[in-house]
C-alpha cells in the first residue's frame, strides 16, 4: 500500500477544484489594526486586512492586552491540565460567571473553542435526551452539523430561516418524543438572521428544546453585547445559547449558557470537555476584560455598524455585486472558485488589501464571494482604497459587475435550457 499517493491524490483533487485553500502568513500590529505584515517569498510587506472576524479590534484593546499580561506573570502561561485534574483556573471561575450574567442564564461552561463547544454539546444534550429528534437548519456551520452526527440521533433538516417547513417537520413528529432545534442567530457567509421568535414560538408550541449559536452576534448586538437575541428581547426563551470568546471579543474560546442542571450534565458528560485541557488563565482572564468593557461600551458596536453600512453603499454606488445582508457582513459576488481566488491574489499581490476567497464547500458553487468585515478601525479612506481595489479587480479579471449580472430570472431559464437540450428536448 502506497499511503502518500492517497493523501497527495486527496490534494491534486482540491487544485482541480480550485478550492485548495493557501494560508497567508501575516503579523497583526497593536495599535495600527487593520494593519498587518504580509511575510511571502522572503519579503515583509505592510498590507490591510479586511476579512477578520476580531470585529471590534479588541484583540488590541488596552485593557484585554494588560488583563493577559497581569495573569500569565501572575499565573504562569498553560492551565496545567484538565479542569478534572488540575483545578479550574479562577480567571475561567470568573469568566463563565460573566458570560452566565451576560446571556441571564443561570450557568456557563467554557471550552477551548467554538467549534468544541458546538460539536460537544449538541451531542451530549442529545445523547441525554431519550430517542432525541434534530431539527437543523440547511445552512448551520460545519461545528453544529457535526455535533448532530455524533449525537446519533435521527435528523430533520428544515431550508434555511424556513418557519413554514420547520413547523410541518414539527407536526408530523410524535407529540411525545423529545426534541432538539438548532439554528444560528447570524449566518456567516450570507450575514442574514434567524427569525428566532417565531423558532421559539414553534418550540413551545411542540415541546422542543432550543439551541442557538451566537458566535457572530455576541459583543456585536444589544445592549450589554449579549447577541441577536439580546437585541430582540428573546434570551429568556432559548434553552441553550452558544458563543465565542474568539470573534468580537477578541480571544479565543467558545462556551454555553443555559439552565444550571443542563450545563451541569454537559460539564459531567460531554468527551470534549472532560478530556480536554482548560483555557489558561491569560486567556481567560483577557476575555473578562473584553466582556466587561462591551458590557458598559457602545461605541465599538455603533462605529462597526456604520462602517459596515459605509462599506454597502460606497460598493453597490460602485456596481459592485454585493450581497443583500442585515448584518456587519459585507459579502461581494463572484460566482466563480477560480475567479474568486484569483481576485483574492490581486488584491493582495496588486493592492496591499487581504480578503481570502470564499469558496465551496463553506458556500455552494456558483456563489462564491470575497467576505468583507469592516470594523471601528477601517475609516472612510480604507472604504474608498478598497473600494476602487475592488473595481480594479473586476475590470482586469472580467467579473461581471452588478448591473451586467444576469437576474435570477435569466439563470432559471440558462437553466432549463440547458437540461432541455441535455434530454435531447
Amino acid at each position: 500500500m502506497d499511503y502518500q499517493s492517497h493523501f497527495e491524490s486527496a490534494i491534486e483533487a482540491l487544485h482541480a477544484e480550485k478550492r485548495y485553500r493557501v494560508f497567508a502568513d501575516l503579523e497583526r500590529i497593536v495599535g495600527r489594526f487593520p494593519t498587518a505584515i504580509w511575510r511571502h517569498e522572503n519579503e515583509a510587506r505592510e498590507i490591510t486586512v479586511w476579512c477578520s472576524n476580531d470585529y471590534l479590534g479588541m484583540g488590541q484593546h488596552p485593557d484585554v492586552l494588560q488583563a493577559m499580561t497581569n495573569a500569565a506573570t501572575s499565573m504562569g502561561s498553560g492551565a496545567g491540565g484538565t479542569r478534572n485534574i488540575s483545578g479550574t483556573n479562577h480567571p475561567l471561575v470568573e469568566l463563565e460567571r460573566e458570560l452566565a450574567d451576560l446571556h441571564g442564564k443561570e450557568a456557563a461552561l467554557v471550552f477551548t473553542s467554538g467549534f468544541v463547544s458546538n460539536e460537544a454539546s449538541i451531542s451530549t444534550i442529545a445523547k441525554l435526551l431519550p430517542d432525541c429528534l434534530i431539527f437543523s437548519d440547511e445552512l448551520n456551520h460545519a461545528s453544529m452539523i457535526e455535533g448532530v452526527r455524533k449525537s446519533g440521533s435521527r435528523k430533520h433538516v428544515f431550508r434555511h430561516n424556513d418557519v413554514q417547513h420547520l413547523e410541518e417537520l414539527l407536526k408530523a413528529a410524535d407529540p411525545e418524543r423529545p426534541k432538539l432545534i438548532v439554528f444560528e442567530s447570524v449566518y456567516s457567509m450570507d450575514g442574514d438572521i434567524a427569525p428566532i421568535a417565531e423558532i421559539c414560538d414553534l418550540a413551545d408550541r411542540y415541546n422542543a428544546m432550543t439551541y442557538i449559536d451566537e458566535v457572530h452576534a455576541v459583543g456585536m448586538y444589544g445592549e450589554r453585547g449579549a447577541g441577536i437575541c439580546e437585541r430582540e428581547g428573546v434570551a429568556h426563551r432559548l434553552d441553550v445559547i452558544e458563543g465565542t470568546l474568539a470573534k468580537a471579543f477578541g480571544v479565543l474560546g467558545g462556551y454555553i449558557a443555559g439552565s444550571r442542571a443542563l450545563v451541569d450534565a454537559v460539564r459531567s458528560y460531554a468527551p470534549g470537555f472532560i478530556f480536554t485541557t482548560a483555557l489558561p488563565p491569560a486567556l481567560a482572564a483577557a476575555a473578562v476584560a473584553s466582556i466587561r468593557h462591551l458590557k458598559q461600551s457602545q461605541s465599538e458596536r455603533h462605529g462597526q455598524q456604520r462602517q459596515a453600512a459605509r462599506a454597502k453603499a460606497e460598493f453597490s454606488a460602485a456596481d459592485l455585486p454585493v450581497m443583500p445582508s442585515e448584518t456587519h457582513i459585507v459579502p461581494v459576488l463572484v460566482g466563480n472558485a477560480e475567479l474568486c481566488k484569483q481576485a483574492s491574489d490581486r488584491l493582495l499581490q496588486v493592492h496591499g488589501i487581504y480578503i481570502q476567497p470564499i469558496n465551496y464547500p463553506t458556500v455552494p458553487r456558483g456563489t462564491e464571494r470575497l467576505r468583507i468585515t469592516p470594523t471601528p478601525l477601517h475609516d472612510d479612506a480604507l472604504i474608498a482604497v478598497l473600494r476602487d481595489a475592488l473595481v480594479e479587480t473586476w475590470t482586469a479579471l472580467g467579473i461581471p459587475f452588478a448591473s451586467t449580472r444576469p437576474t435570477h430570472e435569466e439563470r432559471r431559464e440558462d437553466v432549463t435550457s440547458l437540461v432541455v437540450a441535455q434530454a435531447g428536448g
